[in-house]
């Protein structure tokens, strides 16, 4: 609406794409994670969505951050209520002059799984905490993250005793199922890999005190992974008395929290199709008769598409200036299409759409918070999609949150 007045007046770019971040699921979410994991903090994947609002409520919930360079660090530690103890720099392979800036910002936990880096770390940053990530399964995941980091068990030996040799401080072990997990299991699979390199620790000579599982938290699958963390907790750590557990959830907290609505900027369709009202998808041809254009696409927020092999699916936000749209409107099958000059900008290959609609009609995307925003570019001269906030359901509570935040 507001952008229809502006476009009345005139304004430039008035019909501009933009996200509504829901900041109460962002709550919701944090107290489902108290319920079913109570002993394992979160630490927040900054990497993930880092949104200014999503950083300052869940600081102010208390939550720790999963930093992995430089600038991620800055960011949570500009907000000026975290304390340096509540990041972990986990990432295993780190440009030497990140970890001597992380050694003068105070923030000493850090991952590990080759020499070389403890080499680096004893060099600049001997002061550390540090935490040796082994490679787990993650064959059953949408991100593999295996393929790049994660120490075999069978290098764990050595590599602590390269650490102990060095004088480092190895305070426990690390691992992350891959991003996007689909099975449950792999996590118990992982913990007992952990309880192997536990003992390997002990070995050496080390008594750690911390366990890291990770991400690859999933929403709908939450229950039940968290069912098989608690269980795997007591068969492999019984004993957790002075252990402390840590987790790195990051599109759990944020994939559903945004949504993005899209203007559509431009229309092709065949002769055949102009004017027509056609059937029922019901025995339709499966290839796209229209293409719509809007004003994002795969090097904005979609990028999701190409790099967290997402397949966002529209829905019909506006049609003919109306938020109503029947259920009986027919429907066509049609394409969707970025706004850049290039052919790979396409956002749906094939889904189906209303036959009646038109340039200046508006689409809606759910499930727009992992990995979109972060990785938005300005190609083209096209601008990142901006936020519109709102509390939703626990709007008190967010609010009280934010009100503590700022306080």
């Amino acid at each position: 609406m507001k952008a229809a007045e502006l476009a009345m007046e005139g304004e430039p770019d008035a019909e501009k794409a933009f996200f509504v971040a829901d900041l109460s699921y962002v709550y919701q979410q944090h107290v489902r994670w108290k319920k079913n994991l109570p002993e394992i903090e979160p630490f927040y994947a900054v990497k993930c969505n880092p949104d200014p609002y999503v950083l300052r409520l869940l600081s102010s919930l208390g939550t720790g951050f999963d930093c992995a360079s430089n600038g991620e660090i800055n960011q949570v530690l500009s907000l000026g209520v975290v304390d340096p103890s509540r990041v972990i720099f986990a990432n295993p392979c780190k440009a030497t002059s990140f970890i001597r800036q992380s050694a003068r910002a105070g923030v000493d936990m850090m991952t590990f799984d080759n020499t070389d880096e403890l080499y680096k770390i004893a060099r600049v940053h001997p002061g550390a905490k540090l935490i040796v990530r082994i490679l787990t399964d993650d064959s059953k995941s949408l991100c593999r993250l295996g393929l790049k980091f994660g120490a075999p068990l069978v290098s764990v030996p050595g590599l602590l005793a390269k650490a102990k040799e060095l004088n480092l401080d190895v305070i426990g072990v690390s691992f992350h199922v891959g991003s996007g997990c689909f099975d449950s299991n792999a996590f118990s699979d992982a913990i007992m890999r952990a309880r192997m390199a536990f003992n390997m620790g002990k070995d050496v000579g080390y008594n750690f005190t911390l366990l890291d599982v990770g991400g690859g938290f999933e929403d709908h699958t939450f229950e039940a992974t968290s069912s098989v963390i608690r269980t795997a907790l007591e068969e492999y750590f019984p004993n957790r008395e002075n252990l402390r557990i840590i987790a790195e959830p990051g599109r759990y907290y944020v994939a559903k929290a945004f949504s993005l609505a899209a203007n559509i900027i431009a229309r092709r369709a065949p002769p055949a199709a102009e004017g027509a009202v056609p059937q029922d998808i019901e025995g339709d041809s499966e290839s796209p008769t229209v293409m719509y254009y809007i004003n994002d696409g795969v090097y904005g927020a979609f990028n999701c598409i190409l790099f967290d092999h997402q397949t966002p699916q529209p829905y019909v936000l506006s049609l003919n200036g109306s938020f109503h749209v029947p259920s009986s409107v027919p429907l066509r099958a049609s394409s969707v299409w970025g706004p850049t000059c290039d052919s790979i900008d396409c956002v749906c290959t094939v889904t189906h759409l209303p036959s009646t609609l038109q340039v200046g009609d508006w689409l809606a995307f759910e499930n727009m918070g992992a990995y979109t925003i972060c990785a938005a570019s300005q190609f083209n001269g096209f601008q990142v999609s901006k936020v519109t906030y709102t509390t939703g359901e626990h709007g008190r509570e967010v609010r009280e949150a934010l009100k503590a935040f700022a306080a």
